[in-house]
C-alpha cells in the first residue's frame, strides 16, 4: 500500500462523499476522530435549531400544532426520518428519552419473570450506564443481580463470541439486552443469528444501537428483534444531550407500556384527559414526557443527510477510512508498541478503530497538544473514530504522522499517564 500523502489525498479526490464535509463547522487547525462519542455541528443541526426557534417566537402554544415542524407530532417525524438506518417500519420508531431512561422504560416494558424465567443477559463489555439500569430494574422487581444478571464474559477483553452468548440462553433467561456495537472494540455483535437463537428458547431480545446507528447498516424487523434503544450524539451528530431513540417491534403494539405517561397516549385520545390510557398503537406508545423539542430540533437538519446518502453509501464510506487507518498503523508505527484491539475483517467492524497501548492516556494527551482529538478508554485504549460525513483521508494520513512523531520523540513523557475527569 502507498504511504505517502499523494495517494491520500488521491483517494479524497475519489469520495463521493466528500462535498458533506462543507455542512459541517470543522476547526481548521484540528483533526476531529472523536464521532463515535460526540459528532461535529453541522450546519443543518444549526439551521432547524434556529428554526424551531423562530416557530416559538412566532406561534407561541400554537407551535405545538402550527409551523413546518408542529412540536405534536415531533418524536413521530423524527422517528420516521430514522427508521430506515435501522431497517424498521416509521410506526416501529420514536425519538424519545435518553439511552437510560429508554432501558428502562423497555425493561419496565419487556422483562416480565415468571416461574424458571427470572434473569436477564447482558455482558461483562457492556457500557456501564446499560447495566446500572438492568440491576436496578432487577431491585424493583424484588430480584437480586448477583443472581438474576449473566453477563457473558469475554475471552480477549474486547470481543464477544456468539456462541458463548447462545450457550449462556439457558432457560431461566427472560429477556437479553445486548449492544449491537462493542463500545469500546467496535466489534459488531451478529444481531439476527442472537436473535433467532434467543426467540427458539423463548427469551424477548433487546439491543443498544447507541454505536451502531448511522454507522453501519440494520435489519431490526426483518430479523425479529423485540426492542432497541439508542443515543443521538455519536454518529448521528445531534448535538450533546439530543433526544434519544428507540424502537419497537409491531408484534408489541396495542400493549401498556411498563412506564406510562402522558404522551404514551393515542395522539387522537390524548386530550380527552380520560384517566384510562389508551396507549399509541405505535412506538409512541413507550414515550413518557412531553418531546424535549429544542433538544431534538438539531435532528432533523442531521437526519436530512442521511435520508439524502443512505446509510450503505455511509458504511462504504467508513469501511475505506478505517481500512486504510489500519494500514498505515501497521506499516508506520509497527515499531511502537500498539494493538489494534478492534477485529479487522469488514464484516465484524463498526465505525471506529480501537487501539492498544501502555501509555495510552498520555498519548492521548500528546496527540490533543498537536491538535489530533482521539478518544481514550480506560485502561489503556486509543479510540479513533474518522466519520464518513466529515473525515478525510489526508486527515487520517496527518495523524498517523503527528502519532508517529509523538512515539518517536517520546513527547508523550510530557504528560500523566493517567485519564481526566471526563475520558
Amino acid at each position: 500500500m502507498k504511504t505517502d500523502i499523494s495517494y491520500a489525498r488521491h483517494l479524497d479526490s475519489e469520495d463521493e462523499l466528500s462535498t458533506y464535509r462543507e455542512e459541517f463547522y470543522l476547526s481548521p487547525d484540528k483533526i476531529y476522530f472523536d464521532g463515535n462519542s460526540l459528532g461535529i455541528l453541522s450546519k443543518r443541526a444549526k439551521k432547524t435549531v434556529e428554526m424551531l426557534m423562530e416557530s416559538w417566537k412566532e406561534y407561541g402554544i400554537d407551535g405545538w400544532s402550527e409551523g413546518a415542524y408542529p412540536w405534536f407530532y415531533l418524536s413521530e417525524k423524527l422517528g420516521k426520518m430514522s427508521a430506515h438506518l435501522i431497517g424498521a417500519r416509521p410506526e416501529e420508531v420514536i425519538i424519545t428519552g435518553s439511552t437510560t431512561t429508554n432501558l428502562h422504560q423497555l425493561t419496565a416494558s419487556f422483562f416480565q419473570p415468571r416461574g424458571k424465567k427470572t434473569k436477564i443477559l447482558a455482558d461483562e463489555l457492556n457500557f456501564p450506564s446499560d447495566i446500572y439500569a438492568l440491576k436496578s430494574q432487577l431491585r424493583l422487581k424484588g430480584l437480586q443481580p448477583e443472581d438474576h444478571l449473566i453477563q457473558v464474559k469475554s475471552k480477549d477483553g474486547n470481543t464477544l463470541n456468539t456462541n458463548t452468548i447462545i450457550e449462556a440462553m439457558s432457560e431461566e433467561v427472560a429477556m437479553l439486552v445486548l449492544p449491537g456495537v462493542l463500545y469500546r472494540s467496535g466489534q459488531i455483535l451478529d444481531m439476527e443469528t442472537i436473535t433467532v437463537e434467543a426467540h427458539k428458547r423463548g427469551i424477548i431480545v433487546g439491543f443498544d444501537l447507541c454505536h451502531s446507528i448511522g454507522s453501519i447498516p440494520h435489519q431490526l424487523s426483518e430479523w425479529g428483534v423485540d426492542f432497541a434503544f439508542w443515543c443521538t450524539y455519536k454518529h448521528l451528530n445531534g448535538g450533546p444531550g439530543s433526544v434519544g431513540g428507540l424502537y419497537v417491534n409491531q408484534k408489541h403494539f396495542g400493549n401498556n407500556p411498563g412506564l406510562a405517561g402522558w404522551f404514551s397516549s393515542n395522539k387522537e385520545k390524548q386530550f380527552d384527559m380520560d384517566h384510562m390510557l389508551t396507549p399509541a398503537e405505535s412506538a409512541g406508545a413507550y414515550q413518557i414526557g412531553t418531546p424535549h423539542v429544542l433538544s431534538a430540533a438539531p435532528l432533523i437538519g442531521s437526519l436530512e443527510m442521511f435520508e439524502e446518502i443512505g446509510i450503505a453509501r455511509i458504511r462504504k464510506k467508513s469501511l475505506e477510512l478505517t481500512n486504510y487507518l489500519m494500514k498505515l498503523i501497521e506499516v508506520e508505527l509497527q515499531e511502537q508498541g500498539f494493538f489494534i484491539a478492534n477485529p479487522k475483517a469488514d464484516e465484524l467492524r463498526g465505525g471506529h478503530i480501537y487501539l492498544e497501548h501502555p501509555e495510552a492516556a498520555r498519548i492521548c494527551k500528546a496527540l490533543k497538544a498537536e491538535g489530533v482529538i482521539p478518544d481514550f478508554r480506560n485502561p489503556n485504549g486509543i479510540r479513533l473514530a474518522p466519520v464518513a460525513l466529515y473525515n478525510t483521508f489526508e486527515e487520517i494520513w496527518k495523524m498517523v504522522q503527528i502519532l508517529k512523531t509523538i512515539m518517536e520523540n517520546k513527547a508523550y513523557k510530557n504528560f500523566e499517564n493517567k485519564r481526566g475527569v471526563i475520558a
